[in-house]
């Protein structure tokens, strides 16, 4: 995906030996995995796109070990960042980062197919058609009865629902007018458009939703 700068009131890893530390990303682990140990496959291929600084990830391996997880990243320095976790780590089931623009028409074809796809915290960092972009490329890559879950903020039917929403929605679309806060309406109906089925919305901490949607098993 295009690298976009993001304002000052977005999470920003710092620098910690050899590794990146985004705080934000820390807080979030245990619901994050909590969520994916009831709505992941227990087995087979999952894909976390944007990993970010490799925090996630390498929770999500050590939460879920019977997935071959494989991270991926846009930006070069993450993903050193991501491999520092990873090998950190010394997981079997956890794969150095590949590099993936999840924004570009394609991707799919060399990725898929796999049993699940784990997004967090990136929707409202891109534009409308990047997302769905994204979204369709994920559709493509998941095999029969995969899964995705798309983890963040969103906008509830059109509206902000508290005052942090609307800050940093308004923090963002200041700084970039392109990007901000997604609907959740809106995005389940890209999920359904790129032939997805809607099998969960789930409300999680701080008033952020995971939407969970499956591909048909034939």
């Amino acid at each position: 995906m295009p690298v976009r700068s993001v304002p000052g009131t977005a999470s920003v890893a710092a620098a910690q030996d050899g590794k990146l530390f985004a705080p934000s990303a820390e807080r979030n682990i245990d619901p994050l995995c909590d969520l994916l140990a009831d709505i992941a496959p227990e087995t087979g291929s999952a894909l976390e796109i944007a990993s970010g600084t490799g925090q996630h990830v390498v929770a999500y391996a050590r939460r879920l070990p019977g997935l071959i997880w494989q991270p991926t990243e846009v930006d070069a320095a993450r993903r050193a960042s991501i491999d520092a976790y990873v090998a950190e780590a010394g997981l079997d089931n956890l794969r150095p980062a590949a590099e993936l623009d999840a924004t570009a028409p394609g991707w799919a074809a060399t990725v898929g197919p796999v049993d699940f796809i784990i997004l967090s915290n990136l929707l409202h960092l891109i534009t409308e058609e990047d997302a769905k972009t994204l979204i369709r490329e994920a559709a493509r890559a998941l095999a029969p009865a995969g899964r995705i879950a798309i983890y963040g903020p969103f906008m509830r039917a059109g509206e902000l629902t508290s005052e942090g929403d609307q800050r940093f929605h308004a923090s963002l679309t200041d700084h970039d007018p392109q990007i901000g806060y997604k609907d959740d309406f809106d995005t389940i109906d890209w999920l359904q458009e790129a032939g997805l089925d809607l099998a969960e919305v789930i409300e999680m901490p701080a008033n952020n939703l995971a939407l969970v949607a499956q591909k048909p098993d034939f």
